[in-house]
């Protein structure tokens, strides 16, 4: 009996610490991860791995406003070598860095599909709880150049990544189920390195090609989906050396994207790209003899790589009014009129 009262009383002073208590928000909890926390008790707020405050903190409450509370794990400054789970039954999760830059907390796994038996099984982190979100930290798949190894895969709803970096190679992101909105982030691959069937705008983000390849691999599959990729007011940026290790040849080397499914959607709106995109901007995925069935766009491109009259002809060069139904407010919305920008200003 006093084990369990200890319990209790650990879970309701997790809500009601001073930090995370207000008027309206006393339903929220806060638990912090370091290593220099030695055990992880059940029930308490600290933990030394990301992991077990994962499966060990306190669920948030309802507030008197009626809304659920969201549960805030705070990770200090370090490099955790451990793969994350976050279960369908961990909603509103927010993970934040704790340090003054994203490369100051590091989640960081090497494992490849030849390793794994298949890529969704490399993972560093998996996300399937809806409502979740991510500030000022780093994904990590240390596999390089070796197959498919994902550095974080999202398959939640309402997903919002805040000052985030995504390490990898060949399949870095899996931005692959719902809402997601990944906005002053970065990330980093070669091949199909953002891939899936998620409706995810990628807001004032910076893509960096490591290598010659696909930056986008979408897989809608079928034109009544409301899936897509967005890429607004970002940078596409390359570390392509001619002559380099890569063996590329230094230009015209990186495609905008390739339709990993028949009605792949990919927009690029106010993106300044640079000059090893080739000039065609994008490819079929060595599909020839047929009337490509995806939708692949670009509003006002900018850089050398902008080159709207070189573009496949059945590509899109869209006008203001067209492009207006891409914005993170309209694309995102959906049926109960989520504002991920909103979301995203809430965060540190």
């Amino acid at each position: 009996m006093t084990e369990r009262l200890s319990f209790v009383l650990g879970v309701l002073g997790a809500c009601c610490l001073p930090q995370a208590c207000g008027p309206v928000h006393a339903q929220d909890v806060h638990v912090r991860v370091s290593p220099e926390v030695k055990t992880g008790i059940e029930g308490t707020t600290e933990f030394p791995t990301i992991q077990m405050a994962m499966d060990h903190h306190p669920f948030a409450g309802v507030g008197a406003d009626g809304k659920p509370g969201r549960v805030y794990i705070e990770i200090v400054p370090g490099v955790y070598h451990e793969r994350v789970i976050v279960t369908q039954n961990h909603t509103n999760i927010t993970l934040i860095g704790m340090g003054t830059t994203p490369a100051d907390v590091v989640i960081t796994n090497s494992l490849n599909a030849r390793q794994a038996g298949g890529t969704f099984f490399t993972e560093t982190v998996e996300i399937n709880g809806d409502g979740f979100e991510a500030d000022n930290l780093t994904f990590e798949n240390t596999a390089g150049n070796t197959g498919q190894a994902v550095a974080a895969a999202v398959r939640a709803d309402r997903a919002v990544f805040k000052k985030c970096r995504f390490l990898g190679h060949q399949d870095t992101l899996f931005a692959d189920y719902g809402r997601q909105y990944y906005v002053d982030s970065y990330i980093e691959g070669g091949v199909d390195f953002i891939f899936g069937n998620a409706a995810a705008v990628f807001d004032q983000t910076e893509i960096h090609a490591n290598g010659p390849g696909y930056l986008t691999a979408q897989s809608r599959t079928s034109p009544e989906q409301a899936t897509g990729y967005v890429v607004v007011d970002s940078k596409v940026t390359s570390g392509i050396e001619p002559g380099g290790d890569t063996g590329s040849k230094g230009r015209d080397t990186i495609s905008l994207g390739r339709p990993w499914r028949p009605y792949s959607r990919v927009v690029y709106i106010h993106t300044e790209l640079p000059a090893d995109v080739i000039a065609e901007g994008w490819s079929l995925w060595g599909r020839s003899g047929e009337t490509p069935q995806a939708y692949y766009a670009e509003y006002q491109s900018t850089g050398p790589g902008a080159n709207p009259g070189a573009r496949v002809k059945w590509s899109h060069q869209l006008t203001a009014r067209e492009a207006a139904q891409f914005k993170p407010r309209v694309f995102l919305a959906g049926k109960d009129h989520w504002d991920a920008v909103a979301a995203a200003a809430k965060l540190p």
